[in-house]
């Protein structure tokens, strides 16, 4: 069982009071709250260990130590050897990295396979090699549920497809795209798999061993860390591809991908980050031994939990008149979405309703939250977009309550 209480207590930020309430932070699909120890963790760094890397002194050798211990949490957390983790400043500035790389080797006749279901991060950087003279295919959506038209995927793919860029799951809609299958077909097709995992880390266990994927990225600000991007590749593809670099950074990999000086303080938050999540898992499993043991624990037990606010919710907005929610709504197939949806209210700017929630204490966003060709292609964008509710572990189900009354009453004015 999730110990509650403790996870509660771990987060400084979830005392904050608006209007005399306790605020319901719905907002973690853009960015979760962090616990008290990746606070003390970054506050520690730049206390005791502030240096450049590299130096024949005693702070900068606490600080290369530091990276490569982040470094080996971070490959507990992909389940990967550390030497094939790359640290960036976040996800998009770390995909933009690999699709020029990727891109020297790209022409004319190349084709590269996106989604429509996307965050724009894993889109536009790739979107961008048609200047190259490489020929960009989408795979389209099912409406009705918001998944992936995985058929129309398959249509898309053939022999010149080089690179499949696809997310593990919606930052919007928060349907779960089956990555294993689609890497396999990748694979066979003699393309290279690039995974935006952003949106899933903080709901689901990732496994890049299980998955065979090329590269798989995420930003730990999304599972309550700083913020940052953190990135998997196959050791092959990090020493055959040519980086972007200036002359003096080191050849080797993965040193070569991380350009400039890194932001050493938030890669301490980093590892505390996942020492948390994995602390989580060792409350509810004491018999987990190793830090991945106590990971997968973890999630085996924030998944359940999740599911259950998940299914609270949808419960609730299904009884409001003129609420529409976009996405998976059967608990039978919640195994295919995680615990974020996205809804609209009549012709309501959603940017009212998310002023109307801000005054009661609960924080949703509004607008396309960067997926923007789900937002066009649901006819929503014209119209404000639609608002965003994220629910993730740290949540309860009084707050789902809160939510669920404030819609209605909203909905009602």
């Amino acid at each position: 069982m999730l110990d509650l209480d403790w996870v509660r207590s771990q987060f400084p930020s979830l005392q904050t009071q608006v209007n005399g309430r306790t605020a319901a932070f719905l907002d973690g699909p853009a960015g979760t709250q962090v616990p008290g120890s990746v606070i003390a963790a970054i506050q520690s760094y730049l206390t005791h260990s502030n240096a450049n890397h590299g130096g024949a002194f005693r702070t900068s050798r606490l600080n290369d130590k530091m990276v490569a211990d982040t470094r080996t949490a971070m490959g507990d957390f992909f389940n990967c050897r550390p030497d094939e983790v790359v640290f960036g400043q976040n996800m998009t500035t770390l995909t933009f990295a690999f699709s020029r790389a990727i891109g020297r080797e790209l022409g004319p006749g190349d084709e590269i396979l996106l989604t429509t279901l996307d965050h724009d991060a894993n889109f536009s950087p790739w979107k961008a090699l048609e200047d190259k003279g490489v020929t960009i295919r989408v795979a389209d959506i099912c409406e009705r549920d918001c998944t992936l038209d995985l058929e129309d995927l398959k249509r898309k793919l053939n022999s010149r497809t080089r690179v499949v860029a696809v997310g593990y799951a919606s930052n919007s809609v928060g349907s779960i795209n089956p990555v294993k299958e689609i890497t396999r077909l990748a694979h066979d097709a003699g393309a290279v798999i690039y995974i935006d995992a952003v949106h899933y880390a903080p709901h689901g266990l990732i496994d890049v061993g299980d998955l065979d994927c090329d590269f798989l990225v995420c930003s730990p600000y999304k599972f309550f860390g700083p913020h940052m991007g953190t990135l998997f590749g196959k050791r092959e593809h990090l020493e055959r591809l040519r980086p972007y670099k200036v002359r003096p950074s080191s050849d080797e990999a993965p040193d070569r991908w991380e350009t400039g000086t890194l932001a050493f303080e938030l890669i301490a938050g980093v590892g505390a980050a996942v020492d948390y999540i994995a602390e989580v898992g060792r409350r509810s499993d004491p018999a987990a031994k190793t830090r991945r043991e106590a990971l997968t624990a973890a999630y085996r037990n924030t998944v359940a939990y999740e599911r259950s606010l998940l299914t609270k919710l949808i419960e609730g907005l299904q009884t409001i008149s003129g609420l529409r929610i976009y996405g998976i709504t059967d608990p039978k197939r919640f195994e295919q979405r995680c615990s974020t949806l996205s809804l609209r209210i009549g012709d309501h700017h959603p940017r009212k309703i998310a002023e109307f929630l801000d005054e009661r204490g609960i924080f949703t966003w509004d607008g396309n939250y960067y997926a923007l060709n789900l937002s066009e292609r649901l006819g929503v964008e014209e119209k404000g977009g639609m608002l965003r509710l994220g629910l993730v572990h740290c949540n309860t189900a009084e707050e789902v309550e809160r939510l669920v009354d404030a819609l209605r009453e909203f909905a009602r004015r």
